[in-house]
């Protein structure tokens, strides 16, 4: 199983921008579909952008679409997400996700193996 821990979360005016990074563990990293989902408070946790493991293949929600873009380093087993034009209703805890297994693809939260801890992004008006 991957381990997953993120980094890069904070408070930003609407506008900003802010990178996240996802650190993973494991040998498999580079054959695994990665993620991001977050969830609002109150709201279910929601599919934002997904990228396969050859770093070539992305797919984003349409809410984040020309906003934010996901990438992959498979020799520093590190996933990233750089979030430009933030607006308030970006805000939300932000989770990585690695898929269940080689090869898959990874869109639905069934789709997930693992997932990180979280961080708090936090956009101000």
């Amino acid at each position: 199983q991957v381990q997953l821990v993120e980094s890069g979360g904070g408070l930003v005016q609407a506008g900003g921008s802010l990178r996240l990074s996802c650190a993973a563990s494991g040998r498999t990293f580079g054959t695994i579909s990665m993620g991001w989902f977050r969830q609002a408070p109150g709201k279910e946790r929601e599919f934002v952008a997904r990228i396969r493991w050859t770093g070539i293949d992305t797919y984003y929600a349409d809410s984040v679409k020309g906003r934010f873009a996901i990438s992959r380093d498979n020799a520093k087993n590190t996933l990233y997400l750089q979030m430009n034009s933030l607006k308030p209703e970006d805000t939300a805890i932000y989770y990585c996700a690695a898929g269940r297994g080689s090869y898959l693809d990874l869109i639905r939260l069934s789709d997930v193996g693992s997932w990180g801890q979280g961080t708090q992004v936090t956009v101000s008006s």
